[in-house]
């Protein structure tokens, strides 16, 4: 069988010495943390704190709070705020972040880390210093945290493995994306035999939404458009949210994110996005694609970043204005 990643053995053992030897690891992932975010780097530090290591979690959103959707996830209640951060680590993980600009206020961590360890698995890694651990062939970084996992000895136990069983199922949209191969299917089987249940993550996951996400959703969809013409004349789909909506639906912006699935059901349109309006007026943008358009390309060129068929980037515009930087990056992008 074809392993779910492709890294060097060099690259392997790297990785693992520095965890092996480490007795304080602060660890982070991206702002707006999704599934294959958080479960990656919880459990990663379940397996450290078994081996004796003093482990932190956190991400660097300045208006910091857990996901409303992922608040069952083992072990998120360990998660601290950035403030609550040693700004000197002695290791610094950074996991499933593409940029310098996801790890929002704690960019400056990676500079100061005695040592600093990069977990990743998107093609527009704009590559921190220290030891990459970054394989833009695997499925998720989950999939990565796995083999790590595994090559630091001990069984994985049952709430790791649903961590990283959520990480993967995420990241591969519930084993529907094109980067599902075999291969991927034997690490969910893995984590499976291990204690991971599927039906109670899918339940968690996507069988359970707040009556606000589907007032927020209408609003979305009264304002959607769409342009045959733009990407190239492969189509674009976009629409946007406002603080106001979420404050008359009384939910998060984090709970708003499987809009994008909706709206990407357009069959006219290649590329799909949602404009999600922050508190301080900025826009989180997230976009895909149905495979012509290469929107992790896109995203790059405005300073985000993310897969050729998943990607995001901040804008600090008006919705019209970000609709425009939207056009002109995929028109400027390479093809997939």
């Amino acid at each position: 069988m074809t392993p779910a990643t492709s890294l060097p053995e060099s690259t392997w053992a790297a990785a693992v010495d520095l965890l092996v030897g480490a007795k304080q690891a602060t660890l982070v992932c991206h702002v707006a943390p999704d599934g294959d975010a958080l479960g990656s780097m919880l459990a990663l530090a379940r397996v450290l704190r078994r081996r004796g290591c003093e482990v932190t979690c956190t991400w660097g959103d300045a208006s910091w709070c857990v996901p409303g959707g992922y608040t069952w996830l083992p072990d998120i209640d360990t998660v601290v705020p950035p403030a609550d951060v040693d700004g000197d680590p002695e290791l610094l993980v950074v996991l499933d972040t593409a940029s310098r600009d996801r790890l929002g206020v704690l960019a400056p961590l990676a500079d100061r880390a005695q040592r600093l360890l990069v977990i990743d698995h998107h093609a527009h890694n704009s590559g921190l210093a220290g030891v990459q651990l970054v394989d833009p062939s695997a499925a998720a970084t989950a999939v990565i945290v796995t083999e790590l996992v595994e090559r630091l000895g001990g069984e994985i136990e049952a709430d790791t493995a649903t961590l990283l069983y959520v990480g993967v199922v995420t990241d591969t949209g519930s084993f529907q994306h094109s980067i599902t191969t075999p291969a991927v299917h034997g690490v969910a089987a893995r984590l499976l035999a291990a204690g991971a249940r599927p039906a109670e993550v899918a339940q968690k996951l996507w069988g359970s939404r707040p009556y606000g996400y589907l007032q927020v959703l209408g609003a979305a969809l009264e304002r959607v458009r769409l342009e045959p013409q733009a990407a190239g004349g492969r189509g674009l789909v976009w629409t946007w949210t406002t603080c106001d909506d979420l404050r008359k639906a009384d939910i998060g912006i984090d709970e708003i994110e499987p809009l994008i699935d909706v709206v990407r059901g357009t069959r006219e349109a290649d590329v799909a996005a949602v404009f999600k309006q922050d508190d301080d007026g900025s826009f989180r943008v997230s976009t895909r694609s149905r495979g012509a358009t290469d929107v992790g390309a896109a995203c790059a060129l405005l300073g985000g970043g993310g897969h050729k068929l998943a990607a995001g980037f901040t804008s600090r515009v008006g919705a019209e204005e970000t609709a425009q930087l939207l056009r002109d990056a995929l028109a400027s992008a390479p093809p997939p």
